[in-house]
């Protein structure tokens, strides 16, 4: 299962827009947003690309209430948890934090396959070394949005464990 990672769209509707067509022909079937969307109408750009999406919302928040009741309407593709969440998907376990430095301590703890986050606008990938002996990946996509950085989001594939930071297509 192939993943459209992302972080910081900062209501740039048009470059995540570019990020989600080029991980879907990429082969994504599934989005992670980091947080940072801001504005609700951003995420109408997964229901247009036909894209399923995870979604916390960061420390620019925007408008919660609205988040909260477009991910409840009948037919959305936007799963919206709030300030974090734990899931699963394709078997793997999967965190979502905004904060770097709070993604780094849930991976220590070994719980979780891979721990995504965003905030510092900065995109890498790595692993850490968990108290249960093995080791955690450490996702963090940049910003889709181009805020201080020039625009990148992560294709992933959970069958393999594989990551890719790539360019936003402009």
């Amino acid at each position: 299962m192939k993943l459209c990672i992302l972080s910081d769209s900062h209501d740039n509707r048009e470059l995540l827009a570019a990020a989600v067509r080029d991980a879907k022909a990429r082969g994504a079937v599934a989005a992670l947003h980091c947080g940072d969307v801001v504005a609700a109408n951003t995420l109408s750009v997964f229901k247009k690309l036909e894209m399923p999406a995870h979604v916390i919302y960061g420390n620019n928040t925007g408008d919660l209430y609205t988040l909260s009741r477009m991910a409840h309407e009948s037919g959305n593709l936007i799963h919206f948890y709030g300030q974090d969440a734990g899931i699963t998907l394709h078997g793997r376990s999967i965190f979502l934090v905004h904060y770097p430095h709070y993604a780094r301590a849930l991976a220590c703890t070994g719980e979780w396959d891979m721990v995504c986050c965003g905030h510092d606008h900065r995109a890498a990938i790595s692993t850490v070394d968990n108290i249960r002996g093995g080791q955690t990946w450490l996702v963090n996509p940049g910003t889709v949005g181009g805020v201080g950085k020039p625009p990148t989001y992560i294709l992933g594939d959970l069958e393999e464990m594989t990551f890719e930071i790539l360019p936003v297509p402009g």
